[in-house]
């Protein structure tokens, strides 16, 4: 396909999927491990959650709240929100009961659509009782009227389950028999591609997540842009082990279905269950993105014996990975294309990403060049634009930025300025345009004076073949202010000691690099995908504030 044969439309998500539904109405949509749906079917699934919602009163604009693992029904609601005109909030699911009441009432959501028994251990609706005070003495499930999340009227439950103060799921399908297709189409009609498609809560550094306003336009642009990069068919299939609630696992979505082909996906990323999945459904590009997701899949069992010749395409950004992993992944797959990405939520997801003609040797030490339609640039502490190879804070600027964080006007101002966004990530262009990640300005320690990268001295500790994983914090410290602190984890059957750490570190990295405190850990505290460091740091701050009191 020659470059002026590649047009990318911007329209919105409901409209993406009925236009894939009319032209690939029998190729697979959607699979995971134990069901699948069309094209065809997808959309009426759709169609159906667009008139129950619009039974329930869901107006244009109206944020609709999405509460559920990874499954079939959440594409179904997502593209059902849209074809009704709202907005769909997709919820954390780890999401505990405080955070669940803060986005409840933080992003004024209408309605909640949820399921009950998910895991022993997690009831998402035991959840929300615990969160939004009131909730379980609700008599009226069409009427809720709760002091601390004023705008929710309802909570749809899926499944068998039914509460009193929850819209069963068969109301919900009897309510929705009562709207006609005619009336949908109608909605939809209305429906403007700069109108918010989903409401993004980021997830990281900060205690109380951003809800990042991104537009039909944005998300959809960005991902046929994505899909063009990667060269997609109709013939591909996309698998994605992200929550459904992520940007990482909703781009490829988007992207794969403005080409007619097949998106692969499960309810819990299990490694075993993955390889079978890539295995047998033959897929051919895939989309891991995370560490901790590779390094799972990489030392599974199954790995070595796993048939993955189909794949033609990995995102695996093998230039912010340990070398040990490219060389596994290089011997599994030697002809998958490895590619390196980055972006973020602010941005509908990609900035940059590879092409699948650069070199290997681009390909696994940079992260690309940006999509057609985005800009970026590297700019210093005072907004100077830097030369090719200089170290300075990414700047984006595209129609797939967010519009804003939802109401809050102070940190839109910080992050949108002069029409670029802000990204707080420290990055360098090397002389054909391809980015490098190089941490964040926040994950930055100031240590002595002395300007530090966490990401710097965790690419070193990672190379220690006993390391699974490092994160490294700043410790608070009387003399030099902040020093780094090394978490990690060990792979299993190994052992290591704090002295060994520092061992290793010494002589190799500076002085002031060498991690004065080093913790072990079995079990990171995780947002979607990202280890959430500030948890780390403030057990930290607590484990020494008890000791120097004691």
């Amino acid at each position: 396909m020659s470059k002026a044969d590649q047009f990318i439309h911007a329209t919105t998500l409901g409209d993406l999927l009925l236009s894939a539904a009319h032209s690939w109405p029998d190729t697979d949509a959607l699979i995971f491990p134990d069901e699948s749906l069309t094209y065809r079917d997808l959309a009426a699934r759709a169609m159906r959650h667009a008139k129950g919602l619009m039974a329930m009163g869901v107006k244009p604009g109206d944020h609709v709240g999405v509460l559920l693992p990874s499954c079939i029904e959440f594409v179904d609601i997502l593209f059902g929100v849209a074809l009704a005109g709202g907005v769909t909030v997709p919820i954390n699911a780890r999401y505990r009961a405080h955070e669940l009441a803060y986005v409840t009432d933080n992003a004024d959501l209408v309605t909640i659509i949820t399921t009950e028994q998910v895991a022993d251990q997690l009831n998402f609706v035991d959840r929300l009782c615990e969160g939004l005070e009131g909730l379980a003495e609700q008599t009226d499930p069409m009427d809720l009227r709760l002091k601390g999340c004023p705008r929710l009227r309802s909570i749809i439950l899926l499944g068998d389950g039914g509460r009193p103060f929850a819209v069963t799921a068969e109301r919900f399908d009897a309510l929705a028999e009562t709207v006609t297709d005619e009336a949908v189409h109608e909605r939809r009609a209305f429906a403007r591609v700069r109108a918010p498609g989903i409401i993004l809560y980021t997830s990281g550094t900060t205690s109380n997540p951003k809800g990042c306003l991104i537009s039909h336009e944005a998300i959809v642009r960005t991902s046929q842009a994505l899909a063009e990069r990667y060269e997609l068919t109709d013939r591909d299939r996309f698998w994605s082990p992200l929550p459904l609630f992520h940007i990482a696992a909703i781009l490829p979505l988007v992207a794969i279905y403005a080409k007619g082909g097949t998106y692969l996906s499960m309810q819990h990323f299990d490694a075993g269950v993955a390889l079978k999945m890539l295995e047998t459904h033959k897929v051919t590009a895939t989309y891991p993105c995370f560490a901790p997701i590779m390094v799972d899949l990489i030392h599974h069992p199954d790995f070595a014996k796993t048939d993955l010749s189909s794949m033609r395409l990995m995102n695996s950004s093998l230039a912010v990975q340990t070398g040990a992993m490219k060389e596994m992944l290089a011997k599994a797959m030697p002809n998958c294309i490895q590619v390196g990405t980055y972006g973020l939520s602010e941005a509908a997801g990609t900035v940059c990403t590879s092409s699948l003609s650069d070199s290997y040797e681009v390909r696994t030490t940079r992260l690309g060049r940006p999509l057609p339609g985005i800009e970026v640039k590297i700019v210093d502490a005072f907004g100077n634009p830097l030369p090719a190879g200089e170290k300075g804070e990414i700047l984006v600027r595209s129609p797939g930025l967010l519009d804003g964080y939802y109401k809050d006007p102070v940190k839109t101002a910080e992050a949108l300025r002069g029409g670029w966004l802000h990204t707080g990530d420290v990055g360098s262009l090397d002389a054909d345009g391809n980015i490098m990640f190089h941490g964040r300005t926040k994950d930055m320690l100031k240590v002595g004076g002395e300007n530090v990268a966490a990401a710097e001295i965790e690419a070193y500790i990672g190379t220690h073949p006993a390391v699974k994983m490092c994160q490294v914090v700043g410790a608070p410290d009387p003399r030099l202010v902040e020093v780094p602190a090394a978490f990690i984890e060990l792979h299993p059957g190994t052992s290591l000691t704090a002295q060994e750490v520092l061992d290793y570190c010494r002589g190799k990295i500076s002085s002031f690099k060498v991690p004065r405190h080093v913790r072990f850990v079995t079990q990171w505290p995780m947002s979607t995908s990202k280890i959430q460091k500030y948890k780390l740091r403030q057990q930290l701050e607590a484990e020494l504030a008890a000791g120097a009191a004691a």
